[in-house]
């Protein structure tokens, strides 16, 4: 049967090779298969700019989503909070789509809204403003003008930081806010709504106005890999 598959947080890094392994055999064995591959956000662990390219490891994931593109699946690559600097030049270099946050599609005739989901954490005011700040124009235009090993030294503090920052937060300001999740699902016409960020899969079921939407939250790569399998029947989580 046709059918699509939605991955996210894989946080891919050369310090991890058997997760970028893992990714490999599935891209290449199991989406190939499918019609379409929706990465949602946080396929590395973090990304410095395009011109990072140049190392193995990056080019070895974009290889592999080329490869797959070029067997007949779509490739669509949402950004994440780790890798919003991907550009165009990665999509060139892997054969994809990026698509922007939020993005409703039809699946198989189901409206469903595609997100990475750190948006939906809304009571993380801390880093929503840290969020806002990073997706202007103008400052991501003066960060890539520097050089990349600058560039890289700033992330990795900022990552320590975050690590810092997440021991003083409660998991109600880390988690998706529910009127949140309301207040998106009503905007776009109560779909079905899929993503990742919280690293908390599960399905949960949202009575908006009287229109019962589905939720679908997708696993992280640390432990394992994992996909949802959506057709014209519904969706799947699967473990590989």
């Amino acid at each position: 049967m046709t059918h699509s598959l939605f991955i996210a947080d894989l946080h891919l890094c050369p310090e991890r090779p058997q997760a970028t392994q893992l990714f490999e055999d599935f891209a290449l064995h199991t989406a190939s298969q499918a019609e379409a591959l929706y990465i949602l956000g946080d396929l590395f662990e973090y990304w410095a700019g395009d011109d990072d390219l140049t190392d193995p490891h990056h080019a070895r994931v974009a290889r592999t989503l080329a490869e797959l593109s070029q067997r007949g699946t779509a490739v669509f690559v949402m950004h994440g909070n780790r890798d919003f600097l991907i550009g165009e030049g990665f999509a060139r270099a892997a054969h994809a789509r990026l698509l922007p946050d939020p993005s409703l599609i039809d699946l198989y005739g189901t409206p469903t809204l595609l997100m990475h989901g750190d948006t939906l954490c809304s009571g993380d005011a801390t880093y929503l403003s840290f969020r806002a700040k990073v997706r202007e124009p103008a400052w991501q235009a003066k960060f890539l003008a520097r050089p990349l090993a600058a560039r890289k030294a700033e992330i990795e503090q900022l990552r320590r930081q975050s690590e810092i920052d997440k021991q003083m937060k409660s998991t109600e300001e880390m988690d998706v806010n529910p009127d949140t999740v309301d207040a998106i699902l009503r905007a776009h016409g109560y779909p079905r709504l899929i993503h990742g960020h919280t690293h908390r899969p599960a399905r949960h079921l949202h009575t908006v106005n009287s229109h019962d939407c589905e939720r679908w939250v997708l696993d992280s790569w640390y432990d394992h890999g994992s996909y949802l399998r959506c057709d014209a029947a519904g969706c799947t989580p699967i473990q590989i």
